[in-house]
């Protein structure tokens, strides 16, 4: 499995203000679907991230993008 962290840009996201970022998962055609089901819960639960939407191409990969909403702090001094 190869994972991928994608800032929010023009070609994922419509969100001007880049709002949230993504995490593209990609899996083999080999591996198993439980294996990339508990990576994607882990990456949920411990992670924050939700999924958004899931892809399964020619060949038997599959594809998984995953976001999560960028928190931007603000200095106090």
């Amino acid at each position: 499995m190869r994972e991928q962290i994608a800032q929010s840009t023009a070609r994922i996201s419509v969100d001007p203000d880049q709002r949230f970022e993504y995490l593209v998962l990609t899996v083999a055609a080999g591996e198993r679907v439980s294996d990339a089901r508990a990576r994607l819960v882990e990456h949920a639960e411990y992670g924050k991230w939700e999924l958004t939407r899931s892809v399964h191409l020619y060949g038997g990969t599959r594809k998984y993008w995953m976001r999560r909403r960028v928190m931007r702090v603000q200095r106090t001094l």
